[in-house]
């Protein structure tokens, strides 16, 4: 490839447009990730049912021999259920209004225009779309010509782009079902682990102890809190977030990034509390602001982070 083409490919305004389609694409990710992982687990629960060795080894022998049966019966349902539903993959089917079921059509999903033309609703039904789908599509899309700015026209500015875009649509999903899905965080982890090996980013021991670090710090923390009041205070899939974001961006990042996420959640999650928008439970992910905190250390690097913090 040219000096020139590379030069236009990884140009601020023409990654701005890429991760306008790519936010466009996280908004699916977002939505379809979490219905995928419930049929997954609604499969795992039909086998189990079906599964009379592992009735025998749980529960000993029933008090109702015709137990195990109606396990099996009620797995073979499931599975019959789940058989019958529509295929559901992030690519296919085309996206559609989630209130008629109409196909959107090519043109009113182009990237923010799309929502402008339509003013908002569906095209069939007149239903309001969201306001997050477009927001989420600029943001990515700014957030992209921030990293070409950052890194300039190099390679590597392409992982770093994944890397972010990575980190929204585990935001996004996070968000909106306090889940952190190992379909993003671990091949997070390890693309950043593997990136450092090719000599991308980090030197290669600042990666793995960036990625120790990071799980085995709130790792401690769980067990802490569980320890001292009896509740889980977070996820598991916190720490493997926590372990990626050491992978690309290194150990000693760890702390500010943890840091800037805590501050950053204990003001949203005031103000939240104030507005009386607290989820069941009285709590916000901490995923989309350990990722917030994560994407500014990567866009301000980190020694001026240091220097915020006066570590420098």
């Amino acid at each position: 490839m040219s000096p020139d083409l590379l030069q236009v490919l990884l140009s601020p305004w023409f990654l701005g447009v890429v991760g306008l389609c790519i936010g466009s694409f996280l908004n699916v990710v977002a939505h379809r990730l979490p219905l995928i992982m419930e049929r997954q687990w609604w499969a795992e629960v039909a086998h189990q049912l079906g599964d009379r060795d592992s009735w025998q080894r749980t529960f000993g022998a029933p008090r109702d021999p015709a137990e195990p049966a109606r396990a099996a019966a009620l797995g073979e349902s499931l599975q019959g259920q789940l058989e019958s539903l529509p295929a559901l993959g992030i690519a296919r089917p085309r996206s559609r209004c989630p209130s008629c079921g109409t196909p959107i059509a090519a043109w009113h999903n182009v990237p923010v225009l799309g929502y402008l033309v339509l003013r908002g609703r569906c095209a069939a039904c007149g239903v309001s779309i969201g306001w997050r789908y477009p927001a989420v599509e600029a943001f990515v899309g700014l957030l992209f010509v921030a990293v070409a700015w950052r890194f300039g026209a190099q390679p590597v500015t392409i992982l770093w782009c994944a890397f972010a875009a990575v980190l929204v649509a585990a935001s996004l999903v996070d968000w909106d079902t306090t889940l952190l899905p190992d379909g993003l965080t671990l091949p997070l982890l390890w693309g950043g682990l593997l990136a450092a090996l090719a000599g991308w980013t980090l030197p290669l021991s600042e990666a793995v102890l960036g990625a120790v670090a990071g799980y085995l710090s709130l790792w401690a923390v769980y067990w802490f809190f569980k320890l001292a009041t009896g509740k889980e205070g977070m996820g598991a899939g916190d720490f493997k977030l926590l372990a990626a974001l050491g992978a690309w961006l290194g150990w000693t990042m760890v702390l500010p990034i943890v840091l800037m996420a805590s501050v950053l959640g204990a003001v949203v999650g005031l103000g939240m509390k104030a507005a009386g928008a607290l989820r069941e439970g009285r709590f916000v992910p901490f995923g989309p602001f350990l990722a917030g905190a994560g994407l500014v250390v990567m866009l301000a690097g980190p020694v001026r982070v240091m220097s915020w913090l006066g570590w420098a």
